[in-house]
């Protein structure tokens, strides 16, 4: 948005310090935080929250999606399976 740090923290409603402590994983923001980020800037939470790989090369993202997906019992990756399916499909 092309927001200096002291501007984006004094929309966000903190001190240029609390932002600087976020960014570093000092502390987590309470939800009034979050809240107030994502009305002041029109965030969706999960948006905000998830870090997503978007400039990930394809074989780094493949990579990130596997330690996921190791996660999944059996039948939740089939249920996935069949998701991803109708999803591909729905071009």
């Amino acid at each position: 948005m092309g927001l200096t740090q002291e501007q984006f923290s004094e929309k966000a409603g903190l001190t240029p310090q609390g932002l600087s402590n976020l960014e570093r994983n000092k502390y987590q923001p309470t939800a009034e935080t979050i809240d107030l980020i994502c009305k002041n800037f029109n965030v969706h939470p999960v948006d905000l929250l998830l870090d997503y790989p978007d400039a990930m090369e394809t074989e780094d993202l493949l990579k990130q999606i596997n330690v996921v997906l190791k996660q999944f019992s059996k039948e939740e990756l089939q249920k996935l399976y069949k998701i991803l399916t109708v999803l591909k499909n729905l071009k």
